[in-house]
């Protein structure tokens, strides 16, 4: 049976930004991306480190693309694929969640 964790409001992460956080020892982001929110584990598939550097800051400054900070790779947001850098071809690791009623829930 699973066990679902709420985790924040839809209003909390604005259109094309992201918002990370730790549940459980689970590090992962969610993404809203264009009003649908998705989750992936805050670990690029190259080397299993955080893409940010800084706090929150998971998209490319200059393109609507999710990066790695440390290398450079950058990722699809509508389904986490790294389109260029060291991880090309692989994806980001979903998250389950659940929205409703203007909330975010994590699915355990």
């Amino acid at each position: 049976m699973s066990t679902e964790h709420f985790i924040c409001s839809c209003d909390d992460i604005q259109t094309g930004t992201a918002k990370g956080f730790c549940v459980n020892d689970l590090r992962f982001f969610i993404v809203n991306n264009h009003g649908n929110f998705l989750a992936y584990l805050n670990s690029c598939p190259h080397l299993k480190i955080p893409l940010e550097w800084q706090e929150n800051s998971f998209f490319c400054q200059d393109t609507d693309l999710l990066r790695c900070a440390t290398h450079g790779a950058l990722f699809l947001p509508e389904n986490g694929l790294c389109v260029s850098g060291p991880c090309a071809g692989r994806s980001l690791e979903r998250v389950d969640l659940i929205v409703r009623a203007g909330r975010i829930y994590w699915v355990q």
